[in-house]
């Protein structure tokens, strides 16, 4: 899905000049979706954008200030990647304090802020110009300023990268607006959700998506499968009634081996001395595949992931694909059951590790041990499914078919 979101953008000017200038429009296209805790978030405002709007803040601030030396004072947590790229832009002298205040918690405004802490520069008969991120209700920026006018500052005025004027009830003047918004939720460039999303360099919006994905229809599946459950089979009639990509990492492997690419020659030099692939050079490799296939309609990852380490690199890698994993369906049979049926497949195959009875019961108490977390792992987004691996193939087959629908 594409997202194209329509904002305005003023031209940083003061808000008494506002009505003599008039606002120019600015689309965005949606590169990816991202999760924060439990919210899906959306592309709002790029970087460049951002930067442009900083940058006509700065012209019109060193326009009134240079010569003056004004005080800057930022509003933590919030301004500090809009006051570090606005004081970048400043060309005159100055200084820059910062000072905390708290009031939000997640997604809502508090309404109350605490008392101004952190401030070590005199501002009595000074100039000084606060930094916000973001000013909504106006709650916090009215309580700085009134605090910071009666320790005797020559003026005070306010810079803001973000404005939401619908809600803005105050009467204090906010005399540089880079871009005026709806009542929504964003995170990034400074602002976050519950601690997270501060680091990012563009803005996102609050999404009514439920998932990452930005293609809803697409199907990707972990399947999961002890020795001589059938995975193999199963997996190639979802494969084809599902008309999914079959991503197994030992087919992946052999192939980026055989094809002597540089991820497959990294692979093969850590086989070659008895060590296991490292999960950065696997989990590139299923980039690879990702990329590869972009328009497919799904994924069946088979035989990965394997620990919860790799689970959750998984998630971040289809993350960045706008993506994720739908289910993990996993075959359920019984220990001895596994048993013989790995007992027959080995009289007939003449493999030898299929015939010792001990040796198979080893394979299988390992398998349930490694994968007794990730099965907690997928049961906490509510993505584990357990289905009977008993039955005939039909049988089965129904069961997984089935369960995806539900």
């Amino acid at each position: 899905m594409e997202l194209t979101r329509e904002l305005t953008l003023f031209s940083c000017f003061e808000s008494s000049n506002m009505d003599t200038f008039a606002p120019f429009k600015f689309k965005t296209v949606s590169l990816s979706r991202i999760k924060i805790h439990d919210k899906i978030f959306e592309p709002f405002i790029s970087a460049e954008e951002i930067d442009k709007a900083v940058t006509v803040v700065a012209e019109n601030i060193t326009k009134k200030y240079r010569g003056k030396k004004p005080v800057f004072i930022g509003v933590l947590n919030g301004c500090f990647y809009f006051a570090a790229d606005l004081m970048k832009k400043i060309n005159f002298s100055c200084e820059i304090s910062f000072v905390k205040v708290a009031s939000y918690v997640g997604t809502q405004t508090t309404g109350n802020v605490r008392q101004l802490l952190g401030l070590d520069q005199k501002v009595s008969g000074r100039d000084v110009i606060i930094i916000e991120d973001i000013v909504d209700t106006g709650n916090t920026i009215e309580a700085v300023t009134e605090i910071i006018t009666n320790m005797g500052a020559s003026s005070v005025s306010v810079a803001t990268l973000l404005m939401k004027p619908d809600v803005y009830d105050k009467k204090v003047k906010i005399d540089y607006v880079a871009i005026d918004i709806d009542p929504e939720f964003v995170v990034g460039y400074g602002l976050d959700y519950d601690g997270y999303g501060r680091n990012l360099n563009q803005l996102y919006v609050l999404s009514q998506a439920e998932n990452l994905k930005s293609n809803e229809d697409m199907l990707n599946i972990v399947l999961f499968g002890p020795p001589g459950a059938g995975k193999g089979t199963q997996a190639i009639k979802l494969k084809e009634k599902y008309e999914l990509v079959h991503l197994s990492t030992g087919d992946i492997l052999r192939n980026e081996i055989n094809n002597e690419t540089e991820l497959g020659t990294l692979a093969k030099s850590f086989m070659n001395k008895g060590e296991l692939v490292p999960d950065e050079v696997v989990i590139d490799m299923i980039g690879n595949c990702l990329n590869e296939y972009r328009d497919a309609k799904g994924f069946i990852f088979d035989g990965f992931p394997r620990t919860t380490e790799q689970a959750q690199a998984l998630d971040n890698l289809l993350e960045e694909h706008s993506t994720e994993i739908d289910t993990m369906l996993s075959l359920e049979v019984d220990d001895e059951e596994l048993v013989d049926r790995i007992i027959k497949r080995g009289q007939e195959s003449g493999r030898e590790d299929d015939k010792n009875e001990s040796v198979i019961f080893n394979r299988i108490i390992t398998y349930n041990k490694k994968t007794a977390p990730l099965k907690s792992y997928y049961d906490e987004q509510g993505k584990y499914h357990a289905i009977a691996g008993v039955g005939s193939v039909d049988d089965v087959f129904e069961r997984l078919t089935s369960s995806i629908k539900s």
